[in-house]
């Protein structure tokens, strides 16, 4: 029952950027063409920059349970406050960042002047609404630390609703709205994700979960609480990292080999997010057990946990994966992609190699769980960053250029390395640390009246 919101939240989280990319597909030709391939390179950028975000939500979402579990209001309160105020000053800075520099991201990343231009003209006005958007997945993870995932699922789903409208109007200029393409399909996003926000703010202030009050001041930052948050979550917001750089190193040689791969990766990518959603609600759900479980110095029951998910995952991802290699043109049809160009081609193409590296996804999913749950992220670390950068990125080189299959050969390296990153976890769930590693605080959280 606890993954079940999770799931359709992390759903959502992706239909928000799934309607950009289905809008913008039916922007007059050329102009289609350009904005998905704009895309395709922004919706990396976007995942590069939220590294800087997630190991705060990580630590907060592992403080926050703890405190509402003791029934520690008062810390509560504190670090409510304090997260929100570094997730206000963190968004503000890769909101800023991210729009000065998206030019020169971009033109690194190996976008055409076209594409480029398209590219800056989407990234910027994104950027303005990234504390919004961190506030929004700050306050879904404090709900889900304090055990409901209903309310955030609840207020994602009105957000969605208000994006597409948006967009709508704005991409296409329906109903009277100007037609200001990729740049309206950013300010549909950033309003959807400020209503968001704001929604969830609500919910905590009008006492909805009982001991849950997000209190309206500003408080001095306590650098004691800020270092604990990131001693706790630093470890996923580098595994993070390590997977966007594939991700990022991939995107470079697409684009030096066709701008229209890049198209079609971001398009590949967003329909691989989607079909990924139920095993990684899975591989939370997941966590949370396992964790539970070690808690109680179970560890038989910890790995039985495992086992099930392993089962549960493998099983669900192979009917995605039947699914997506099956119905791979219709799916490239969502998108409004012209029958017969080289786009389609290529789309079909990825996502096929996609729909087969379902299956080992769906054990590494689960290890993921299993390591994190039970403290152990700097296994899940390792693993990431073995896979990624010895096995992925090499490849990629490899089949891409030297071996010259080109696109194929880029996209090729990522269920090989998936394979590498299971065959480097079971070994290390064979080896067992994972079920005597636990998060030992090296001082005690900072707290003050709030």
């Amino acid at each position: 029952m606890l993954s079940a919101p999770v799931i359709g939240i992390n759903v959502l989280n992706v239909l928000m950027l799934g309607v950009d990319s289905a809008l913008c597909g039916r922007l007059p030709h050329p102009l289609s063409d350009d904005a998905l391939a704009a895309l395709g390179y922004a919706l990396q950028v976007v995942f590069l920059l939220m590294v800087a975000m997630l190991g705060l939500i990580v630590g907060t979402v592992a403080l926050v349970a703890r405190a509402y579990g003791a029934g520690d209001h008062s810390r509560l309160q504190h670090l409510l406050i304090q997260s929100t105020q570094l997730t206000a000053i963190v968004g503000a800075f890769v909101g800023l960042v991210g729009a000065a520099l998206a030019g020169p991201i971009l033109a690194v990343l190996g976008a055409s002047d076209d594409v480029l231009a398209t590219g800056v003209a989407y990234l910027r006005p994104l950027m303005i609404g990234t504390p919004f958007f961190y506030l929004g997945l700050l306050y879904a993870g404090v709900f889900r630390g304090v055990g409901n995932t209903r309310i955030p699922f609840l207020c994602a789903l009105v957000a969605n609703v208000v994006n597409a409208g948006l967009n709508y109007c704005l991409v296409l200029g329906n109903f009277g709205a100007p037609q200001l393409g990729v740049t309206g399909s950013a300010i549909g996003t950033d309003i959807a994700q400020a209503i968001n926000a704001a929604l969830l703010v609500y919910a905590m202030r009008s006492g909805t979960v009982a001991n849950l009050h997000l209190p309206i001041t500003i408080r001095p930052i306590d650098r004691p609480l800020a270092r604990d948050l990131f001693r706790i979550g630093w470890p996923a917001a580098l595994d993070m990292l390590v997977l966007n750089a594939g991700f990022l190193t991939a995107l470079g040689m697409l684009g030096r080999i066709d701008q229209v791969t890049v198209a079609a990766h971001g398009l590949g990518m967003r329909v691989q997010s989607l079909a990924f959603v139920p095993g990684l609600g899975i591989a939370q759900a997941t966590g949370a057990m396992v964790g539970q479980s070690l808690g109680g110095k179970d560890v038989e029951r910890a790995r039985q946990v495992f086992r099930s998910a392993v089962m549960l995952c493998m099983g669900i991802m192979t009917v995605l994966a039947l699914g997506i290699v099956l119905a791979a043109y219709p799916l490239v049809h969502i998108f409004d992609i012209a029958h017969g160009s080289s786009l389609e081609s290529y789309s079909v193409e990825w996502m096929r190699i996609l729909g087969y590296s379902m299956l080992p996804t769906g054990l590494n999913v689960a290890l993921m769980g299993l390591f994190q749950g039970s403290g152990a992220t700097r296994t899940s670390l390792a693993m990431n960053f073995w896979g990624t950068m010895l096995i992925q990125v090499p490849l990629a080189f490899v089949f891409g250029f030297a071996l010259d299959l080109g696109a194929q050969g880029v996209w090729l390296s990522f269920p090989l390395a998936i394979v590498a990153k299971c065959a480097f976890g079971m070994y290390a769930y064979r080896r067992g640390k994972w079920a005597v590693t636990g998060l030992t605080p090296r001082h005690p959280v900072a707290v003050q009246e709030a």
